[in-house]
């Protein structure tokens, strides 16, 4: 599948804002992220009592499917129900790109591939909507009244795609590209040459790019407000170059400012008033986390659900995980949504063990960002913009898509971007992770930032001495 997949089964990709989407493993056993966290402390779960236990899990993605998995594992006589509102079996959405590129079917999406998985373990997965959490009664109560007591309650409801920052997306032919059924709503809309128009310039915008010339369309991309490319998780010089690269490929970019609605047809109408007509119109416009039906709860939230370093919530027996969760971020010690599978996956596991009474803590996650736009790959970790105070060394070769930008805070790598370069993607992850005091390694990565691979041999021998 090409240098990215390869990358990605290295490391994987994502987004760590929440306006960009919920990062992947594209195809079960393909891992692609390995754990961004700091090694967890040895997990102490406690021994479960005989009497069973009710757990109910709302949501059923990847960090439910984790958190189910992990309590079956731990107890084989406790009652499990993971409620999902897609009738589909549970599935990675950043798959969802090669499943429009023709890659995979629609079931190699799938999060488990075996015939009657989660039955086979006896977990009760319900197609329903969560309208009520009632913490002081135990009990959650679905859109058909059925209601759900529970012992230990997660909440991993996921994000939503952002509305239209235009009147008329309700017109037919405008669609997001966030659920499977949206996934099949385009493919049996679009054949090489139709006129796509794709709404956002963001890392879920960026990969549909991919997936839309592999099909031969004729694509237009409209910019987000700052003119230029997954300005979320790439600074000025990588923006402009991952536009420019597409450009070159037959992209036709517009900004924002020259939309005034989208009309039936369905159209978008420009600001002199003339009307382009499209075969469809993609939403990519960013990602919220779903916490609106918490009012009422007492659940504290804020971008996301506020939780502890065991991803407790501030109500007893409630916890949450994946892209609601807003937790320990890894660069900055504050409170972050990390929207990445990899991460999902993490506090799926870590939530379980916490719900049966063990001792397991999170302890952050890294800001990191692997991203294949029809084939330039760029990539962007922790303080990715530079810290106040620090310092920054850059090389830039714009005629060959190739840049580095290196952040530094004393003597400490803390972020980095790189496009069309990915000889040193694992060793800049190690660097900033793991917090390795570079020395006199800083200077000479200050005159040449290519010399990562032997600052990071170099100091994983010193250290390996002392």
């Amino acid at each position: 599948m090409g240098i990215f997949c390869k990358i990605a089964a290295m490391l994987g990709f994502g987004s760590c804002d929440k306006e960009d989407a919920e990062t992947v493993a594209p195809v079960e056993p393909v891992k692609t992220q390995e754990t961004v966290t700091k090694p967890q402390p040895k997990e102490v779960v406690n021994t479960v009592e005989t009497n069973e236990k009710k757990y109910v899990l709302i949501g059923a993605g990847p960090a439910s499917v984790r958190a189910a998995e992990t309590l079956r594992k731990a107890d084989a006589s406790c009652s499990i129900t993971m409620i999902g509102l897609e009738k589909e079996s549970p599935y990675s959405r950043m798959a969802l790109p090669y499943y429009l590129s023709g890659m995979i079917e629609d079931t190699g999406t799938h999060l488990r591939k075996g015939e009657g998985h989660f039955e086979g373990l006896g977990i009760n997965h319900v197609f329903a909507k969560v309208d009520k959490i009632d913490a002081q009664k135990h009990n959650v109560t679905v859109d058909n009244g059925d209601v759900y007591d529970y012992d230990k309650l997660m909440i991993a409801t996921g994000s939503r795609p952002a509305n239209s920052p235009f009147p008329g997306a309700d017109n037919k032919g405008v669609v997001n590209c966030w659920t499977l059924e949206d996934g099949r709503e385009i493919l049996n809309t679009i054949k090489p040459g139709s006129k796509v128009a794709l709404l956002g310039a963001g890392f879920v915008a960026s990969i549909i790019i991919e997936a839309m010339l592999k099909r031969g369309v004729d694509l237009t991309v409209m910019m987000g407000r700052t003119g230029r490319m997954v300005s979320r998780m790439m600074d000025e010089t990588a923006g402009d170059m991952i536009k420019s690269w597409c450009e070159a490929k037959g992209v036709t970019t517009i900004l924002p400012a020259s939309i005034k609605s989208i009309e039936a047809g369905p159209a978008l109408k420009r600001d002199d008033d003339s009307l382009t007509e499209y075969d469809l119109i993609i939403v990519a416009t960013g990602v919220y986390s779903n916490i609106e039906f918490l009012e009422g709860s007492g659940i504290e939230t804020d971008s996301g659900i506020l939780v502890d370093a065991g991803l407790r919530t501030n109500v007893d027996d409630i916890f949450a995980a994946g892209d609601v969760a807003q937790g320990l971020d890894f660069s900055t010690g504050g409170q972050s949504v990390h929207a990445i599978q990899p991460t999902a996956v993490d506090h799926g596991r870590i939530a379980a063990v916490n719900m049966m009474g063990g001792a397991a803590a999170y302890k952050g996650s890294l800001c990191m960002n692997v991203l294949d736009t029809a084939g330039l790959v760029s990539t962007s970790f922790g303080s990715w913009g530079g810290v106040e105070g620090g310092e920054t060394a850059t090389l830039v070769d714009l005629e060959n898509y190739k840049y580095i930008r290196l952040n530094f805070k004393d003597d400490l790598l803390v972020g980095a971007i790189t496009v069309g370069r990915t000889d040193s993607i694992g060793v800049m992850r190690g660097l900033i992770q793991s917090e390795v005091s570079l020395g006199d390694w800083k200077e000479k990565l200050t005159e040449d930032p290519t010399l990562l691979m032997n600052a990071y041999l170099s100091r994983s021998l010193d250290i390996a001495r002392n």
